[in-house]
């Protein structure tokens, strides 16, 4: 379990390398989310419309390693924007990845920037 989670590790704005063009913003639903592939991982890109902001983490919830994360719910706890897995009910900040259901477990997260209705997930390979 620990190999599969390895690859997949939080990004910040200062580590991107690289900025992978994910799709348009026409690709993704409203206050949902979509997957894509990138190289080894799967990635869960999320357009939460009514907060105006983009996310992107990795689409596999650690809890029960199913790649669930990209159906799940959005919304917000004191404002901070969360995701919940849609099978297992355990909720993630899409800010930093942390856990907010109590468990030791948390999710990669990815910058995300819209350029001209595309949208690019920032990657450090």
């Amino acid at each position: 379990m620990e190999n599969i989670l390895k690859k997949y590790e939080s990004v910040t704005p200062s580590d991107v390398k690289v900025w992978f063009n994910a799709g348009k913003t026409a690709d993704f639903p409203a206050d949902g989310g979509g997957c894509v592939k990138y190289k080894d991982k799967q990635i869960a890109v999320i357009n939460f419309e009514r907060r105006n902001e983009w996310y992107a983490c990795q689409n596999l919830c650690p809890h029960k390693m199913e790649m669930v994360l990209s159906r799940g719910m959005i919304g917000s706890a004191d404002e901070l924007p969360k995701i919940a897995c849609p099978i297992h009910k355990k909720t993630f900040s899409l800010k930093d990845g942390s856990n907010l259901s109590g468990d030791d477990l948390k999710i990669a997260t990815y910058p995300v920037k819209i350029v001209e209705d595309e949208v690019l997930i920032g990657f450090m390979d």
